[in-house]
């Protein structure tokens, strides 16, 4: 039987949860997710649990935050002053926000913090500094 092995395109069904058992992603429902193994498509701890398996296998592992999304970088988070927010954004805990850099890419931020002051948004990726585990199977070696 044909095992994975760094540059195969394979196909899983997986799902994703937290340590308290959060779903935050699943395949449930879709096609199940095309990749190359080891292009850097996919989060790294994740990518390096699937060379030697073969169609059909199934495995759970659990990727530390560093081998995920990286740690929640403190620089990330920025205060706002409320003069430079227009009025008509919503400002609620939790809602994504889309920023332009000067450089003119779009940037997701979170806002995370809201005072008289200040609008605190938080540029990280929302799960940076949690440790996740993924629940999958190899569907197919392409």
């Amino acid at each position: 039987m044909t095992q994975v092995k760094p540059g195969d395109t394979v196909r899983i069904h997986y799902t994703g949860t937290l340590a308290d058992g959060t779903v935050f992603d699943s395949s449930e429902g879709r096609d199940p997710l095309e990749f190359t193994v080891g292009a850097g498509q996919i989060i790294p701890g994740l990518d390096r649990a699937l060379p030697g398996m073969t169609a059909g296998e199934e495995k759970t592992v659990t990727v530390a935050a560093a081998e995920a999304y990286g740690e929640a970088d403190p620089n990330a988070r920025q205060a706002v002053p409320r003069s430079q927010v227009p009025e008509n954004l919503p400002l609620d805990l939790g809602t994504v926000l889309e920023l332009t850099t000067p450089e003119g890419q779009k940037m997701p931020v979170t806002v995370v913090e809201v005072t008289e002051e200040a609008v605190v948004l938080d540029a990280n990726h929302p799960l940076a500094g949690r440790d996740l585990t993924f629940a999958f199977a190899l569907v197919e070696i392409v």
